[in-house]
């Protein structure tokens, strides 16, 4: 081992005569680790917002969807050429549209989707989402969110009436089941009929509003998008999962993107601790200095002994941040304990995500500040010169 290395630990653990220095040092180090994990848990919630997000909306919205202009009078044809292409593992028809609930003494508006069941049990994740009852067989039957059952006071054996916005007809339809998709969006607004009746409450005469894809993964998307645009020609609009609603998404990126500028300025607050530490140790060891100086050894060497002590200043506390932030973030994922109000956001708990190539761009931006911290007390250092360092002794 060189002697820079071990004198920089000797100094950095070694008792002092002066303990101001060495709560400097403590403060330096835990300054670093709680910048470094308070980044780390930031980011790894920031990338749990957006995988729980993303994981609602294709477990209700599939990963690609397929609209005609006008609807899809004949979906068969279009279906049996997405069900043809490569890493496509089913496709189910649905009808999508807006309905009047109403109540015995108020009404309001709701999210209606018409189901072919067995397909779209291959399609979406709606069916394991159900926490009573079943999803509707038939066509007098009807599912609903468990946040508008809960507003109704509507469960499984009770009647409810859609009025069509169609012909303002209205259908009366026995409730079998209750969803809870976690989204607060679907579960407050959305009931699930079977095909023919969303049909019939719309007017649709065989019409689908659309096709829900299901992919092997989620990344072969923009792959299969354009294969499907160029099968099915220009009368059909093909989105992806991320496409229906990219303003969130992009709000997401952007949120994290500015959680990592602002939370690294903690870490350069604290990379200050570390200037402050070396200059003051670099005081405490003039007489050393001088004497190493004198024996022979070089700018440089005591420059690479400084550098060395911040350095290992910086990797404690990094080291020590990191650990605090996967505790924490084990924590979280674990027993869930911060709840959200599912009517404010999508999600009805904090969900975390730890992003291997997040936590290695924060410990090596950290590791990087604590090395730059080390520049100017150490070439301080290292200028010194014996007669100066020895004046006074």
């Amino acid at each position: 081992m060189r002697y820079e290395y071990w004198l920089g630990v000797r100094y950095l653990f070694a008792k002092r005569r002066e303990r101001f220095i060495s709560v400097i040092a403590l403060l330096a180090i835990g300054g670093v680790g709680i910048g470094v994990a308070v980044l780390l848990v930031a980011l790894s919630v920031m990338s749990g917002l957006h995988e729980g997000l993303k994981e609602k909306f294709v477990g209700i919205n599939a990963h690609i969807i397929v609209e005609g202009m006008n609807g899809i009078p004949d979906p068969v044809p279009p279906m049996q050429t997405l069900e043809a292409m490569p890493h496509v593992q089913g496709v189910s028809p649905f009808v999508a549209g807006q309905a009047i609930l109403r109540l015995p003494h108020r009404a309001f508006g709701v999210l209606v989707r018409g189901l072919d069941i067995e397909r779209d049990r291959k399609v979406s994740q709606l069916s394991s989402y159900v926490i009573l009852g079943q999803l509707p067989e038939h066509d007098d039957e009807v599912a609903i969110g468990a946040e508008l059952a809960a507003t109704a006071s509507t469960w499984p054996g009770a009647q409810i009436r859609l009025i069509s916005p169609a012909d303002g007809m209205a259908h009366d339809l026995k409730v079998v089941g209750v969803f809870r998709s976690g989204m607060y969006e679907f579960d407050a607004a959305m009931v699930a009929l079977t095909l023919t009746r969303a049909q019939q409450l719309f007017a649709l005469d065989g019409t689908v509003s659309g096709l829900a894809v299901k992919l092997d993964k989620l990344e072969n998307a923009p792959a299969v998008k354009a294969a499907a645009e160029e099968a099915l020609g220009p009368d059909y609009a093909v989105r992806m999962w991320m496409e229906l609603n990219p303003a969130l998404f992009e709000a997401l990126k952007l949120e994290k993107l500015g959680t990592f500028i602002l939370l690294t300025l903690i870490v350069l607050v604290a990379s200050a601790n570390i200037i402050s530490t070396l200059v003051m140790m670099v005081m405490e060891k003039i007489r050393d200095i001088g004497i190493l100086k004198a024996i022979g050894a070089t700018d440089r060497s005591i420059w690479a002994l400084f550098t060395w002590e911040g350095l290992l200043i910086g990797v404690i506390g990094t080291v020590s941040g990191a650990l605090l932030a996967w505790g924490l973030v084990w924590a979280l994922d674990t027993y869930k304990f911060i709840r959200l109000p599912g009517n404010v956001y999508y999600l009805d708990y904090l969900p975390v995500r730890v992003e291997a190539g997040d936590w290695a761009r924060t410990i090596g931006a950290a590791l990087v500040i604590a090395l730059l911290s080390t520049i100017y007390p150490a070439r301080r250092a290292g200028k010194l010169q014996p007669v100066d360092a020895l004046r006074y002794e």
